[in-house]
């Protein structure tokens, strides 16, 4: 049985979103600004800004320098980081209560920066560091590259990271003008669960972030069109081929995501599923798995292995004799796929930084309070039927092909 817990809203005169969970018996306290900005959202020439941007928020105040700011983090021994997708900005941090009062301030203190020019420039050198490392590794250069050829101009295709070219030429006075465009209270929301004082949190949000600049801040969508692609990288001293499929799926905001979500699960869980068993359990894979990535306009289902070069026609032929006959499951797959979602979602629901994340996320992409009951029912709810009924809308039969190849 799942126990409600009270959940307050507030938003501030300036539009700052403030969403709260109180649980009286967690030992904990966690808190998130949710920051409706991303990779999305970036023009061509901004390309990484917003990740860029992320690492400038523990980069110093005008009251905190980097060292103070991390000092005063550490000395809360706060679980606190941050992160940058495609669609938002997170930064977030846990502490046990009798610390909140000083983690609230110094969060909302972060979250106005100073952009000061000498950490600006150690940053970017980080940051370009970082690309270098993440070329580094297949998967993600897989991922990378195949993303901008399948989505073309649509902006879901965006890198987070950027370029060196791109991220090399971001100047702080642009950094800035972003930062002013995007990060106005009418497009971030503070959320706090765990064992506090509501009306004090709603207090000190309104003395520490009521006077940030108002304004309204636009999100351009537009329409995905699938086409097919079939693309192959290279790449020097590989020992492993990769191989991934893109198919058109639900956006975040769509119902058909419960029954595609369990079947991703019945089809490419990391264990005890159809590409495990076939692929991965038999040796012929090293990973074989099949996840929904659902954007706020558009979502694709993602199919992905890697293996040995002499596995790669046999590791494909697999793969598309499996996805060609996607409602071939028995009810006891099903039930388990089921239960699998569950359980991963109650347990990370059952800390104050799940919850924090749960419902920070909803909020940003869908303006729903998550209610983890609902997420029960409607998971529980699916059936035979509401798949088939899904695969109706998407057919899961075109797909774009990817593969990483030793040079």
């Amino acid at each position: 049985m799942i126990t409600k817990l009270t959940v307050h809203e507030k938003t501030l005169t300036n539009g700052l979103k403030l969403i709260g969970e109180i649980n009286p018996a967690a030992k904990s306290v966690a808190m998130g600004f949710f920051v409706k900005t991303g990779a999305r959202d970036e023009t061509p020439k901004e390309a990484g800004i917003s990740h860029f941007l992320e690492h400038m928020m523990f980069k110093g105040t005008e009251s905190r320098n980097t060292l103070d700011i991390t000092f005063a983090l550490g000395n809360m021994a706060a679980k606190s980081n941050a992160y940058t997708s495609e669609e938002g900005t997170v930064y977030y941090a846990a502490v046990l209560p009798e610390y909140f009062g000083n983690l609230k301030e110094i969060l909302c203190d972060m979250l106005r920066p100073s952009l000061d020019p000498k950490e600006f420039d150690v940053e970017k050198k980080v940051i370009l560091e970082e690309i270098a490392l993440y070329q580094d590794r297949p998967h993600y250069y897989l991922f990378e590259n195949m993303s901008r050829d399948y989505f073309g101009n649509h902006p879901a295709g965006n890198s987070v990271l950027g370029t060196t070219q791109t991220v090399g030429s971001i100047s702080r006075d642009e950094m800035l003008d972003y930062f002013e465009r995007r990060y106005l209270p009418s497009n971030m929301t503070l959320v706090a669960t765990g064992n506090y004082d509501w009306n004090k949190f709603a207090e000190d949000a309104e003395n520490y972030c009521g006077k940030w600049q108002t304004g309204k801040v636009e999100r351009t969508f537009s329409k995905f069109t699938f086409n097919k692609v079939e693309k192959n990288y290279k790449k020097k001293d590989l020992s492993q081929v990769h191989f991934a499929m893109l198919s058109e799926a639900p956006s975040c905001k769509e119902e058909e995501r419960y029954p595609l979500g369990v079947l991703s699960v019945i089809l490419g869980d990391g264990s005890g599923s159809k590409l495990y068993w076939e692929l991965v359990d038999k040796g012929l894979a090293e990973a074989a798995e099949v996840d929904i990535d659902e954007k706020e306009d558009t979502g694709a289902m993602m199919v992905y292995a890697a293996t040995e070069p002499k596995n790669l026609e046999k590791v494909e032929k697999i793969l598309k004799r499996i996805l060609k006959t996607p409602a071939d499951f028995t009810e006891e797959e099903l039930n388990r796929a089921k239960t699998k979602l569950l359980t991963r979602t109650v347990l990370g629901g059952e800390s104050t930084m799940g919850r924090m994340r749960s419902l920070g996320h909803e909020w940003m992409s869908r303006g729903k309070i998550h209610d983890l009951s609902e997420y029960i029912t409607s998971i529980k709810a699916v059936n035979r039927e509401s798949i088939l009924n899904a695969l109706k809308k998407y057919p899961l039969t075109e797909w774009s092909e990817f593969r990483l190849l030793p040079e």
